[in-house]
């Protein structure tokens, strides 16, 4: 099998590929969200100790296992333990999850980059209602960035009940971007500031947790990646050069974001200014030009105090105009990508350019971390002879992202945009953290921590030294069940589960509760991939015992 498995052109394409998959929009859009809610740059403190404690780890021992073992994740932790093979099946499970839902990130950002071109910017601005007499209502009531993208790109629902109908446009954009995903996987492997936050334990469980989802730990993607390489591969240093790339690329864009962030924050603050002066000088009459940012406060207290009932009358049609609180709001996820960064564009100078180029860095972070998410996903569809002997690569490839499109068109329905938040939510945490701690143990205490170290001696020359043995047998499991313990206590604290839903009345959002079939489809997505591990032990343990002609003691 590993003369006929195809290899890595050098170790620089793999790195590449690993990197593509491990950046992604979680460096863009979740780093920078974290970095503001616990005290901005003390927030490293904790973040670059998790990256040593967890991250550089987790990644090495998968790397490791793909390279030694030279099979997809299924395949891999087969050969560990026969046990173990609901270990990968897992894996496939949480990356088919992913891949069903992640997609069409791309194809919002495909919909954005294609009204990029248009001048002025349709999100610049509100449309006029339907008698032409004003702006829409919805419009004016939220923002023209908000409008476009829950009406003109969701068309959203007022609630996850009211599914609505496929909106045709996004759906292209769906198709579109799972051709580009397998126009590339079908060139396979030859292509492709406040210190008291340290004290508050939420900042340390959301450093580890940003780690060990940026890098991509669990899925089977590095595992898939790995089992391509020549034995000899130094992946310890591959290892250390993807995570140090991966953590600084989310330094970097926070340094970005903080900046758009400053910008957006300073110009709603003066706009606000703006419309409380136009009012209060049309309400009372007052000079042009008289009633400035600098003596605004001096001059409301006076007409406060001097024309008491008009002013009260004024009053509530009066923004409470803050820069603190503009620089205060903390966004993450898609709220930052299409609502805050393109109402940051919308008023720099040439705004189509600087929309186009971010836009297409979106769909470059997006495919790069599908890419990786395919993969493992067709690694063990490939290495199974089941599988592979009755269909070419190419028909698999094109069945696993047929049937992910066509599943996907769910999340472009009017309702969409809240499955989209349940699959994001819930699809990968728990299931995760679980079976990156049972790869950890498999290796250390099931395979053999020291015949891991020596095989890994014979393949690449390079024993372990003493850091990545207390990191694989003891620190890095200890934390991870830690994690696990978290957040299982948080979901049960939480009590009914809620979600945010847009009232086009009010033009904001608002809570309400996760309706039982919802609360349904949340408890098998972490189930399915989770129960994965024990049915298959199971599975095997009665299939041996039937081959020996034994049966099952009880219990």
């Amino acid at each position: 099998m590993e003369k006929s498995r195809p290899l890595w052109a050098n170790p620089l394409q793999f790195v590449f590929a690993c990197i593509s998959y491990a950046v992604g929009l979680g460096n863009v859009w979740r780093f920078p969200y974290l970095c503001q809610m616990y005290g901005g740059g003390s927030f490293l403190v904790p973040y670059l100790v998790m990256l040593i404690v967890e991250g550089m780890p987790l990644l090495y021992l998968e790397l490791a296992v793909g390279q030694r073992m030279r099979q997809g994740s299924i395949g891999a932790w087969k050969t560990i333990s026969p046990y173990l093979g609901g270990v990968g099946l897992a894996s496939v499970v949480v990356s088919f999850f992913l891949s069903m839902y992640y997609n069409i990130i791309n194809a919002w950002a495909f919909w954005y980059l294609f009204h990029s071109f248009q001048d002025p910017l349709p999100w610049s601005v509100c449309p006029l209602n339907d008698n032409h007499t004003g702006y829409d209502e919805e419009c004016e009531k939220a923002s023209s960035t908000q409008y476009f993208w829950y009406r003109k790109t969701l068309n959203i629902s007022p609630s996850i009940q009211d599914s609505g109908r496929v909106q045709w446009e996004p759906a292209l954009c769906l198709v579109l971007a799972w051709l580009v995903v397998y126009l590339c996987v079908l060139r396979g492997t030859q292509s492709t500031g406040k210190l008291e936050q340290l004290a508050n334990p939420k900042a340390w469980i959301n450093a580890a947790t940003q780690i060990f989802f940026s890098l991509g730990l669990g899925f089977g993607s590095l595992i898939a990646f790995a089992s391509y390489n020549e034995p000899s591969n130094n992946c310890q240093k591959h290892a250390i050069i993807v995570s140090l790339i991966n953590s600084s690329t989310s330094i970097f864009a926070s340094i970005v974001t903080f900046s758009i962030y400053g910008f957006k924050a300073t110009f709603n603050y003066e706009s606000c200014l703006n419309k409380v002066i136009l009012l209060l000088t049309n309400s009372f009459d007052l000079e042009d030009g008289f009633l400035t940012a600098s003596n605004l406060e001096q001059v409301k207290g006076y007409l406060a105090s001097t024309f008491p009932g008009k002013y009260s009358e004024v009053l509530p049609q009066m923004r409470n105009c803050s820069l603190q609180a503009e620089l205060a709001t903390a966004v993450q996820g898609t709220g930052l990508s299409f609502i805050v960064y393109t109402e940051a564009i919308k008023n720099m100078e040439v705004s189509q350019l600087w929309s186009v180029l971010y836009f297409f860095m979106l769909l470059m972070l997006g495919i790069g971390s599908m890419l990786g998410n395919t993969a493992a996903i067709l690694t063990p569809l490939t290495d199974s002879k089941v599988v592979s002997s009755h269909l070419p690569k190419e028909a698999i490839s094109g069945l696993v992202c047929l049937v992910n499109c066509v599943i996907g068109l769910v999340f472009t329905m009017e309702s969409g945009n809240y499955w989209f938040d349940i699959f994001n939510d819930y699809a990968a945490t728990l299931s995760l953290l679980l079976i990156v701690l049972v790869e950890t143990i498999a290796v250390c205490y099931v395979y053999g921590l020291r015949r891991f170290e020596s095989d890994l001696e014979a393949m690449t020359g390079r024993g372990l030294n003493w850091y990545w043995k207390a990191m694989w047998a003891g620190v890095s499991p200890l934390l991870i069940v830690s994690l696990f313990v978290f957040y299982l206590s948080d979901y049960i604290l939480t009590g009914t589960l809620q979600y945010q839903a847009w009232d086009a009345f009010q033009g904001q959002l608002v809570t309400k509760d996760y309706p039982p079939y919802a609360l349904a489809v949340i408890g098998l997505l972490v189930a399915s991939s989770i129960m994965c591990i024990p049915l298959v032990a199971l599975g095997t343990f009665i299939t041996r015992c039937l081959k020996r002609g034994d049966t099952p003691p009880a219990a």
